[in-house]
């Protein structure tokens, strides 16, 4: 096995932990979107964009084609604000879910950002995410929350 395909497996499996690293923080708080929905969401990103530059490489140079891998991560940013609305619930009196929306999102930016190579970006990115969802959802609870 060359170089190649053992970077591409080690980008998908970094950003498989990355989202899994999210999604086991959200499962210790009983979210309905979990370990399993993050690492597939961080997955799948990664995957849409290192096809993304993939078909960049590949079409480069060819007459009549007009290819951007931005865009490819643009869809996937979009994509992903689908679900995030899926997980959004109003009830009366409060929004529920909003939390776990960002979180699949900065999931789904994590897997990009492996994706296209920048690792260091992910983990910085998947440590910071942690941190709020911890430290930010405690001092919520004890100063905003009655």
């Amino acid at each position: 096995m060359d170089n190649y395909y053992i970077q591409i497996i080690l980008q998908l499996v970094l950003a498989l932990i990355f989202g899994a690293a999210i999604g086991l923080e959200r499962e210790f708080k009983r979210k309905g979107a979990g370990f399993q929905t993050f690492s597939l969401v961080a997955l799948g990103a990664c995957l849409f964009t290192i096809l993304s530059f993939e078909f960049f490489n590949f079409f480069v140079g060819q007459s009549g084609v007009s290819f951007d891998p931005s865009r490819i991560i643009l869809a996937v940013a979009t994509g992903i604000g689908f679900i995030g609305a899926g997980v959004i619930i109003y009830r009366n009196p409060q929004i529920e879910g909003v939390t776990t929306a960002a979180s699949l999102w900065c999931a789904a930016a994590i897997g990009v950002a492996v994706g296209a190579g920048f690792y260091f970006l992910g983990l910085l990115t998947t440590i910071l995410a942690v941190l709020i969802l911890i430290i930010f959802g405690e001092l919520e609870k004890r100063i905003f929350k009655k």
